[in-house]
């Protein structure tokens, strides 16, 4: 079943409801997906600012897909951008891609 995703909370009713029905207890769905309790409840509570990507590994855990409905000339416009990259249709870098770093952060003055 398809499931429209609007808002954090939408997301989070979504992992509550099926951990429930799947009779999962919050903490052992945190350790299996290799997340926090904190982290889980706060994803099932809502919460804004969670990680994307500890996110899609609670809902992998949950055996629940993660799909976006792009227009088709975007979509196009990715395939391309992939072919041309050379980047897995996962959307994972090759292993001799370049890493990004970052910039040492600043030392915070009292």
């Amino acid at each position: 079943m398809h499931i429209t995703i609007q808002s954090p909370a939408d997301l989070g009713l979504v992992v509550r409801t099926v951990r429930r029905h799947s009779k999962v207890r919050l903490d052992d769905l945190a350790a299996t997906a290799g997340v926090s309790k904190q982290f889980t409840s706060d994803v099932e509570h809502g919460k804004p600012t969670v990680q994307l990507g500890l996110v899609l590994k609670l809902l992998a855990e949950l055996g629940v897909s993660f799909d976006i409905d792009i227009p088709e000339e975007a979509a196009r416009a990715l395939a391309t951008v992939r072919a041309t990259a050379g980047v897995a249709q996962r959307g994972s870098m090759p292993a001799d891609a370049p890493r990004r770093s970052r910039p040492p952060r600043s030392k915070k003055r009292d």
